[in-house]
Parts: structure tokens; sequence; C-alpha cells
């Protein structure tokens, strides 16, 4: 890999006025600090609308993007809203995504911007090369038409023209928006790095427009489903309660639907992680009437049968394989096999051994090294809740004592950049020196997670002319 750096912040984090982050002028600003660094890429999280718990790793569709994404005044100058509109969406306060207030309000807006949009023959050249997406928004305009219930209950089988039209219209705004973005990322010399979830919800446009491709019963239900043993971050494993696939179906069509998704991903992004990688070589198999992941049992997944269906799509895109939790042998030849860079996590480095791969005088070339992922703490977070022994062996690595933390800081972020990774990503949160309470996530947990935001004031703080140094320094 050639050598560079980059940040990991979700579109929901940045800065702004109307409740969350979006496809605005901060996203624009964001794009120029990374440029003026010397950042290669910034990294997101997937782009789909989120679950009832505001994550982004269980949807509606894997070929949708957010509509809370959709930058307001782009719609006001278009005359699809109001000035008054505009002002009545106007954000209470700036620290936090207000996730209530943008589902009690947000899709009645857009819903009214979609009726004044009157240029159907965009929308039918945009939908002619985006089937699934179409697919997306027939399908929310019949959950719509059935009072909102899953697909397993509709009687309504027609949806009202006026919500097709509005799921088309919001679908259309939030893409093309984001793409004129990544097309101002790339002219400043910034790659755009998403993220694919491996799995899907039940509940979603996929399984219901595919639901041979997946481990169904003959009612549609899941005879089996995903998650992970239990590990570092729980004790019971983690009960994902996604359909799995059923990847002899989907062999038999040449993994079409995957396809098909892997080039959206390429179409949004420059590079694309996928998530849970290892599921791809063996996935975790839960009987669907557990109530944890304790009692599953790993079953082989199609390996480099897919990662070779990938290949004429991505091309020369980063594809980057999440290798993290439970690696066996098996795992670690697939990743080799792909030629995809796997993980490393400097928060990781103190779990186990004492020469972990995770500390970055191990780091290889072909890897994507990040200080925490969004499901880690920060690394402020992180230093301060080890025990004192951990915390430590943790400065003394870095050469630095607990009294001197503030310079060890800088240093930690200048060993990783000095190492051997070919991709060095860092959570907006390090930059920026924050603690737990900054925190993304925390897996396993259905509360208080997804809503960080930074204010612009905050974002300034970051000393660019040190970023800058650093990258030139090793040459990111």
């Amino acid at each position: 890999m050639k050598r560079a750096s980059g940040v990991l912040m979700h579109i929901s984090s940045l800065w702004g006025d109307y409740s969350e982050g979006a496809f605005s002028k901060s996203a624009y600003d964001f794009i120029d600090f990374l440029a003026d660094c010397g950042f290669k890429y910034w990294q997101v999280l997937p782009f789909c609308i989120p679950d009832e718990y505001n994550s982004p790793y269980k949807s509606y569709s894997a070929f949708s993007v957010n509509p809370y994404f959709i930058d307001l005044e782009k719609l006001y100058s278009r005359e699809l809203i109001t000035r008054q509109e505009l002002k009545d969406a106007m954000q209470k306060s700036p620290n936090a995504c207000e996730f209530s207030r943008l589902a009690y309000e947000r899709m009645k807006l857009l819903k009214k911007a979609a009726s004044r949009f009157l240029e159907t023959k965009k929308l039918d050249d945009f939908y002619s090369k985006h089937p699934q997406t179409e697919r997306f928004c027939e399908f929310m305009a019949l959950r719509h038409a059935n009072g909102d219930k899953s697909w397993h209950e509709w009687t309504e089988l027609t949806p009202n023209k006026d919500e097709l039209h509005a799921w088309r219209v919001i679908e259309y705004l939030a893409i093309t928006q984001w793409l004129d973005i990544k097309e101002y990322a790339n002219k400043r010399g910034v790659g755009i790095i998403g993220d694919i979830p491996i799995y899907v919800a039940l509940d979603s446009s996929d399984v219901w427009a595919n639901p041979s491709e997946f481990q169904l019963d003959k009612r549609y239900m899941p005879t089996n489903v995903a998650g992970v043993p239990p590990d570092y971050f729980s004790e019971d494993g983690q009960l994902w309660g996604n359909p799995l696939y059923d990847w002899d179906k989907m062999k038999e069509n040449g993994y079409s639907w995957w396809k098909e998704r892997m080039s959206f991903m390429c179409e949004l992004f420059d590079g694309v992680r996928i998530d849970h990688f290892r599921g791809l070589e063996s996935y975790f198999s839960i009987p669907a009437t557990e109530k944890t992941a304790k009692n599953g049992v790993w079953v082989k997944g199609p390996g480099m049968d897919l990662i070779n269906a990938f290949k004429n799509i991505c091309k020369d895109k980063l594809v980057i394989a999440e290798d993290l939790g439970e690696i066996t042998p098996e795992v670690e030849k697939l990743v080799k096999d792909s030629t995809y860079p796997g993980m490393r996590v400097l928060q990781f480095g103190l779990l186990g051994e004492d020469n972990s791969m995770h500390l970055p005088h191990n780091y290889p070339n072909n890897c994507v090294a990040y200080t925490g992922t969004h499901d880690n703490n920060t690394l402020l977070g992180y230093v301060w809740d080890l025990d004192k022994a951990s915390r430590d062996k943790f400065l003394d690595y870095f050469g630095y004592e607990d009294a001197n933390w503030d310079n060890c800081y800088d240093t930690v972020i200048r060993s990783m950049l000095a190492s051997h990774a070919g991709l060095t990503i860092f959570p907006i949160q390090d930059l920026l020196k924050y603690g737990k309470d900054t925190r993304l996530n925390t897996p396993g947990s259905c509360d208080d997670n997804w809503s960080f935001r930074i204010t612009k004031e905050q974002f300034e703080t970051i000393d660019r002319d040190k970023l800058r140094k650093w990258i030139n320094a090793y040459a990111r």
C-alpha cells in the first residue's frame, strides 16, 4: 500500500444547524481540513437508514442513503422548502444528534419538499441506473401503506403514488448531494472510505425482494440468525438477529445481489471496509430461538468465490477486510489470498500477548491501523479506564510516565504515523483528545449510542500545523 493517513468521522457527527450532520457546507469544510493537513482519506460509517436505536449497521436497505443527511439549505436554494420551514428545522442544541426530533419532524418536511419536485425525467434517468434503490423506495411506500408493519404482515400490496414519489425524490436528492461532495473531495485529493455491514435486516427491501437468498422458513422467518460468540466486548456474545445468507443459492446466480451491492458502494465511495470480514470465511450461526449468542456454531462461508466475484467491480478501489475478533488460520489465509489489507487497532495491543500484532512495531504495510474504531472507547478514555498496571505498561511502551500524558498522547499519534502500516486512521475524537463521554458506540448496548457531534468551535481547536508537519515527516 502507498503510505497515507485519514480520519474517521461519520456524517452525523459533523457540525451544522439542523439536528444532525449532513451533506452540507460542513462536509466541504471538513474536506478542506483533510486536504490542508495532508490526510488522504475520510472514513465514514454506513450511509443506509439507521434502525430504531440509530445504528447504521441495521437498515431497511443496503441500497439506501439516510434522508436525514440531506442538506436542507440546498433544498431551500432550490425552492423545495420555504424560509419559514428552514427556520423551523433549526436545532435546539449543537452538541448531540437530536434523534427524537428528527424522527418526529424531518420526514414530514422532506415529503413536503418532494411534493414540490417536478423534474420527473431526472428521477426516471436516475432510477434506470439504480433499480435496487427504486425497489427500496417501493418497499418504504408499501410499509407506509401497511401502517409501517414488517413486510410479513402486509395486506395492502399497492403503494400510494404520492408516497412512492416522495421516496424516489428523497433518495435521489440524498445520493446526488453526496456524489457532489465526493467529486469535490476527489478534486482536493481526498478519497472517501465507506462501510459495508455484512448483514441486512429481516425487515428490509433486500430480504423482501430476494427471500430465496436467505435462510428462511416457509413463513419467511429466519431459521438461524447472525451474531458473534462471547468476546472482549460481551460475555454473552452479540446476538445481532440478522437473517443469514443462503450462500449456496447466491452462488448459483453468481452472487448477483452482492455484486450489485458492491457496485453501489463503489459508486458512492473510493474504498470500502467490509465489516465482519471473517464471516465470509466462516459465519456464526445462532438458532433463531436463542436469547443469547452463546449456543451458536461456525459454518463455512463463500470465501474466495465471493471475493473473486468482486474483482471486476472493485478494480483499483481500496477494500479493507475487517479481520477483528476470533481469527483462525483459515481467516488469515482468506485475508492474505484476497490481498485486501486487514485491520490493526492500537487499543487491542494490551489485551493478551506481550508482542501483540496490534502494537505499532508489528504493523505490516498491507494493513489499516487505527487508534480505535467506532466500537472502541476514545484513546484518552481507553487509557484512563485501564487498571494501573496496564496503564503503566501502555505509557512505558511509548516512553512516558503517568505525569507526562499530554506529551505521550502526541507520541502515540506520531508512532502510528511512523509505523509500517500502509494507512493510518484516527477517529476525530482522538485528534481532539476527547474522553469516553464522546464515545460513539458501545457494542451490546442499545442506549446512548451514535449521537456524538462536534461543533465548529471544537473542530477549529485542532492543530493543523502540527498534523501537517507529522504527516509530511512520515511520508503520509
